[in-house]
């Protein structure tokens, strides 16, 4: 694979997962749009979760049964018909159903991760993998900035409006230049595709063990990032919705960081990669308790929490695309729903856990978790064989 169209695909990436993270640094303006108390404010983030996971389970097997080109085209397609919605409503109805699509479609993200590890060649399936999650990854992080800068300048709504022209440009670039793969697809019907998809958590433990971690990281991810708009608007920060979205650049910062992390998987470094990283989780949340008291200390906490939670995840899917290659679009789609489970906890966790005991109850709780997931790695760690 090219390096520009490995660029297009993380792009893509970007842009298609973004949407499901415009939300939460404006959860406060939306609360007060639409009259949401601000222990149940997290809910917006959740349901949009949870139609991912559903997407992730119904949508994303489709990539190995269908065209995946085309499915990757229709799919970005429809998502701007729901982000129109969302950027229209004038009811909380009308607000959760237009998120709960947004949600559903946005695993476009997944299948071109899918796509893009079936193009690549094995030797370097690594470091496309990693380069293509870093768009994932910046995606969600820029996601903040750019939500909100738009919504200081014309409002929370303009954020989805704009959103949904780039993705009609994006829908329309990839028809034009997405490359065509007619690689052997398997013959099943739609319910044995999504049957097989929880046979391959009973085959492979490779992959339960992944998944499992993949819920603790970003369960620690999502409790940071959903709740961080909290304390960042309150006093005696009080800062604006820009400000508060510019402290993804520092997440960014640290993806980037890990951004070879695929790499080190292709030479058989995956274990101690994951090891290293799920410690730096643990250690991170000592600097993001300053929050409070010291805005340059909670940027080196960001640093590294997004820098761990990216090594992991992109060493995840190097490891599990090379299980079964014949079955990627599956092996992703079930992977990545704990993902999406984690980030639905952590988003309805620590909204409520910061309603009640505040930003160090919050990050207590982001620490237990990252300190569960370093000794599930752990325990774990003799389960698999050296090669994985």
């Amino acid at each position: 694979m090219s390096y520009k169209i490995a660029l297009l695909f993380a792009i893509a990436c970007g842009l298609a997962v973004s949407n499901v993270y415009y939300a939460q640094p404006l959860l406060d303006s939306l609360a007060e749009q639409f009259d949401i108390t601000r222990s149940s404010v997290g809910s917006i983030i959740t349901v949009t979760q949870i139609c991912y996971a559903l997407g992730l389970f119904m949508l994303v097997p489709l990539g190995d049964l269908l065209n995946q080109r085309r499915l990757i085209i229709v799919m970005m397609l429809i998502s701007v018909g729901a982000l129109a919605v969302v950027g229209t409503a004038n009811t909380v109805t009308v607000l959760f159903a237009g998120l709960a699509v947004v949600g559903l479609l946005a695993v476009v993200t997944q299948v071109l991760v899918s796509y893009a590890s079936t193009l690549a060649a094995p030797a370097e399936r690594g470091r496309i993998v990693g380069l293509v999650t870093s768009g994932v990854v910046i995606g969600i992080l820029l996601a903040r900035t750019f939500a909100g800068i738009l919504t200081d300048i014309a409002g929370w709504r303009s954020v989805y409006l704009v959103s949904a022209a780039l993705m009609l440009i994006m829908g329309v670039t990839l028809y034009r230049v997405l490359p065509q793969y007619h690689g052997k697809k398997e013959p099943l019907s739609y319910p044995q595709l999504l049957r097989s998809v929880v046979q391959l958590f009973v085959q492979e433990r490779v992959l339960r063990i992944r998944a499992g971690l993949a819920l603790l990281i970003f369960t620690a991810f999502s409790t940071l990032w959903t709740s961080l708009v909290l304390p960042l608007s309150s006093p005696p920060a009080s800062l604006s919705h820009t400000a508060i979205g510019a402290f993804g650049l520092a997440g960014v910062a640290g993806a980037l960081a890990a951004s070879k992390a695929g790499q080190l998987a292709d030479r058989g470094l995956g274990q101690r990669t994951t090891g290293l990283a799920l410690v730096l989780l643990l250690i991170s949340w000592l600097p993001i308790s300053y929050t409070e008291y010291s805005l340059p200390v909670l940027v080196i906490g960001i640093l590294l929490l997004d820098a761990a939670v990216q090594a992991v995840h992109v060493t995840n899917q190097s490891l599990i695309f090379a299980v079964r290659p014949e079955a990627r679009s599956r092996l992703t789609g079930g992977y990545m729903i704990f993902y999406s489970i984690g980030s639905a906890t952590g988003a309805i966790a620590s909204t409520h856990i910061y309603a009640y005991f505040g930003w160090r109850g919050v990050c207590l709780f982001g620490a237990a978790v990252s300190a569960i997931a370093l000794v599930f790695w752990a325990l774990t760690l003799r389960q698999i064989r050296p090669a994985d």
